[in-house]
C-alpha cells in the first residue's frame, strides 16, 4: 500500500483553527493597503474601515469565495510541449525565487553575488532535471538593473528551458509587463489564459497584511488566470505567536484572505495554498527554516489545504547551513519528506541553503536525487501474489547449485526498475572504497560538479523566432527607460524605499 499521509491535526484540532481564522477574518480582518480595493471588497460583502484600512470577511462570504477556488489546473512551458497538473492527492516538486548569492568555491567566502549568466545556467540545469519541474527566478542576476529583472529573466526562460517559470508577483506595471512578454512568446492572451505558463508569487506580511505593491501584482495575475502561490512567511515567536497553533490560525487567516482576493479580481483564478513560515531561534533571534518545526507547520499546512479542497505549497530542501555539512544534509532532507509525507502538493526550495538566500547549482541534481528518492518512499510496498514472488522463492531455495541467487530470475528483470529506486545521476556511491578510490574519491559535491558541466556543455537551448526574438527586445528596451519613480507611480505609491517581501532587496 501507499505511505499514509502524516497528520499533525486531528479533525477536531483543524476545525478549531478554522473557527480561529474565522474569528481573526470576521472581527479583525486583513489590512489592504489599496483603497480601490477595500472599496471593491465592499461591494462584493465585506466590511470596511477606511480609519484601519482592515477589511472583515463575515464566514458565509469567505466559504462562498473559497468554493470559487479550483483544485487542480496545469502549468506548461514556453512552446507549451513540456506541462504538468498540480492538483489536491499529488506532489510535484520545483525551486524557488530568493537566492542573491550563489556557490563559488573559488572565492574566499564561498559564494558571491549571482549573475545574470548564473540565472541562464540555473534554468538549463532545472530543464534537463527528471523530478524538478519548474523554477522561479531562482537566482537574482546583480548585475542587471532591479527594475528590468522581470523582463530580463522572462527573455532567458523563454530562450532556454520547456519548462513553465515563476516570478513574484511584484506590482501591477512589472506583473503586466511579465504577462506582455509571455504572450508574445505563447501566441496571445486566450493561449495564455487557457494553458497557464507562469506561476506567481504572493507574500502576505503578517501579521494580517496584505501589502499594496503584492495586491496590485496579484490583480494582473489573477485576470489572466496564472496560479498564484498565497504564502505568508510568518515567524513563530516574533510576527506570529510563538505556538505553532497559533502561527497556523495567524497564516491560514492570511492564506484565505489572499485567496478571497484572487476570486474577487476573477473568479476560479487559480491559487496554491502555501506556506514558507517556519520559527524564530530563542538564542539569535534569526529565523530558522531548517528547524524540525518547520516541517511540523507544512505538516498542519497540507491538512488545512485538503479541508478547503485547494492545492498546497510548502518548503522542502530548506536549511539554515552556511556550507555543505552534515546539518545541510538532514536538514534540507527531514523538511523535504516530511512535506512530502504529510501530503504537500508543490514542494520548493530546491537548490538553495543558507535560509533560500543562496544557490548551489551541484545542489540542484542533488535534490533532483532526492526528490526522486522521496517520491519512491511515498508509493511504499505494493503487495500481491506477483511482487511476494513465492514460487521464485522456492525455486531459489530450492536450488541445489551453489551461489543460487535471484538476480538471473525473470520476477527480477521484471520487477527491479519499479521496486528499487536506481539513482538517476548516480551521484550516490555505492561502490566498495577500493573501486571508489580508483575512481578519484570523489565526495558527492565533486559528482554533483561533474554532472552540472555535463548538462551545460551538452545542453541545446529550445529555438526562439527571429521575431519574436525581436518583439521581446523592443519591449526590453521599454522597461529599461522607466525610473524608479514610473513604478511608483503606476503603483499607486510614495517614491521611497519598498522592501519586497521574502527577499532582503529594496527599492
Amino acid at each position: 500500500m501507499k505511505m499514509e499521509k502524516l497528520k499533525v491535526l486531528s479533525t477536531d484540532e483543524i476545525e478549531l483553527i478554522h473557527s480561529a481564522s474565522m474569528e481573526l477574518l470576521s472581527t479583525v480582518g486583513i489590512k489592504i493597503d489599496d483603497q480601490e480595493v477595500r472599496e471593491l471588497l465592499q461591494e462584493k460583502g465585506a466590511v470596511i474601515n477606511d480609519n484601519t484600512k482592515f477589511v472583515k470577511f463575515p464566514e458565509n462570504f469567505i466559504e462562498e469565495q473559497i468554493k470559487k477556488v479550483p483544485s487542480s489546473f496545469k502549468l506548461h512551458g514556453p512552446d507549451g510541449s513540456f506541462n504538468f497538473e498540480v492538483n489536491t492527492h499529488d506532489t510535484i516538486f520545483a525551486t524557488i525565487g530568493t537566492p542573491v548569492k550563489i556557490y563559488d568555491p573559488e572565492k574566499k567566502s564561498g559564494v558571491r553575488k549571482s549573475l545574470l549568466e548564473d540565472t541562464i545556467k540555473q534554468i538549463r540545469v532545472v530543464d534537463s532535471l527528471e523530478n524538478i519541474v519548474c523554477s522561479h527566478v531562482d537566482v537574482w542576476p546583480g548585475d542587471i538593473q532591479y527594475t528590468t529583472i522581470h523582463a530580463r529573466c522572462i527573455y532567458e526562460w523563454a530562450k532556454n528551458t520547456k519548462k513553465p517559470y515563476g516570478l513574484g508577483v511584484y506590482g501591477k506595471l512589472a506583473s503586466t509587463d511579465v504577462i506582455n512578454m509571455v504572450s508574445m512568446i505563447v501566441g496571445g492572451n486566450d493561449e495564455l489564459i487557457n494553458r497557464p505558463r507562469l506561476v506567481g508569487f504572493f507574500n502576505p506580511t503578517s501579521p494580517l497584511h496584505l501589502p499594496q505593491i503584492m495586491t496590485n501584482g496579484l490583480q494582473i495575475f489573477a485576470k489572466y488566470k496564472q496560479p498564484t502561490i498565497i504564502a505568508p512567511e510568518a515567524l513563530a515567536g516574533s510576527s506570529a505567536p510563538v505556538t505553532l497553533a497559533g502561527l497556523l490560525a495567524q497564516t491560514n487567516a492570511e492564506i484565505l484572505g489572499g485567496a478571497i482576493l484572487a476570486q474577487i479580481f476573477n473568479p476560479g483564478a487559480p491559487i496554491f495554498y502555501g506556506t514558507v513560515s517556519h520559527i524564530t531561534d530563542m538564542r539569535s533571534g534569526n529565523s530558522a527554516i531548517g528547524s524540525i518545526e518547520t516541517g511540523l507547520i507544512t505538516a498542519g499546512i497540507a491538512q488545512l489545504a485538503r479541508f478547503y479542497n485547494i492545492p498546497s505549497r510548502g518548503p522542502g530542501l530548506v536549511t539554515d547551513s552556511k556550507c555543505f555539512d552534515l546539518q545541510n544534509g538532514f536538514e534540507r532532507f527531514q523538511t523535504l519528506l516530511l512535506a512530502a509525507q504529510a501530503g504537500i502538493n508543490y514542494i520548493t526550495c530546491a537548490g538553495t541553503y543558507e535560509a533560500t538566500l543562496v544557490e548551489a547549482l551541484e545542489l540542484l541534481v542533488i535534490d533532483d536525487e532526492l526528490a526522486g528518492m522521496v517520491k519512491r518512499a511515498t508509493e511504499g510496498i505494493n503487495v500481491n501474489e506477483d511482487t511476494i514472488g513465492l514460487e521464485t522463492i522456492k525455486k531459489i531455495a530450492l536450488n541445489e547449485k551453489p551461489g543460487a541467487t535471484f538476480l538471473a530470475e525473470k520476477h527480477t528483470r521484471k520487477h527491479m526498475k519499479q521496486e528499487l529506486y536506481m539513482p538517476i545521476h548516480k551521484l550516490i556511491n555505492r561502490n566498495r572504497r577500493s573501486t571508489w578510490r580508483k575512481k578519484g574519491s570523489k565526495d558527492i559535491m565533486e559528482s554533483a560538479r561533474e554532472k552540472v558541466e555535463e548538462i551545460l556543455r551538452d545542453y541545446n537551448p529550445p529555438e526562439l523566432s527571429q521575431d519574436i526574438h525581436s518583439e521581446l527586445q523592443e519591449y526590453i528596451k521599454k522597461v529599461e527607460e522607466r525610473t524608479i519613480d514610473d513604478y511608483m507611480k503606476a503603483e499607486g505609491m510614495a517614491s521611497g524605499s519598498v522592501s519586497l517581501p521574502g527577499t532582503d532587496i529594496s527599492i
